[in-house]
């Protein structure tokens, strides 16, 4: 009869499959994720929410908007590009991703101190009728 794999074999093994299946995310050839990028147009809310020389969290989206000078907005997936997590905030012109202590210019998804080495990517945005609005246009 044979005997069970032991605790610390099963633990292990589960462990290389997880790092095996975080290996095989949805990314495109110049190396960004797409599940941090969305697929259609994302209604963010109010532009004015948005702050002028500032930036706005939008956690649920996985999306950060600032706007360097007034009626210009750039938007950034929220998504850390370290390991995933979702950043916690924002404080002047940086995002915070929670998990690893990885800091971001949320004006143009630099990395301002790792362990994260990729920018945030960059998602379109713009404003229609005093909304924004993110993702790909639906105008063709």
């Amino acid at each position: 009869m044979s005997q069970p794999p032991a605790r610390r074999t099963v633990l292990r093994g589960a462990a290389l499959a997880g790092a095996a299946g975080f290996g095989l995310t949805a990314c495109t050839p110049d190396g960004t994720d797409d599940s941090a990028i969305p697929d259609k147009p994302v209604a963010l809310g109010p532009a004015a929410d948005v702050p002028v020389g500032g930036a706005k969290l939008y956690r649920e989206d996985r999306l950060v908007v600032s706007q360097p000078v007034k009626g210009t907005y750039k938007c950034f997936s929220a998504k850390c590009t370290h390991a995933g997590c979702i950043l916690s905030d924002v404080e002047k012109k940086e995002g915070s991703c929670p998990c690893h202590g990885s800091r971001f210019d949320v004006t143009t998804g630099k990395v301002v101190q790792g362990p994260a080495s990729e920018p945030l990517p960059e998602v379109p945005v713009r404003a229609e009728h005093g909304k924004l609005i993110a993702g790909p246009s639906t105008a063709s």
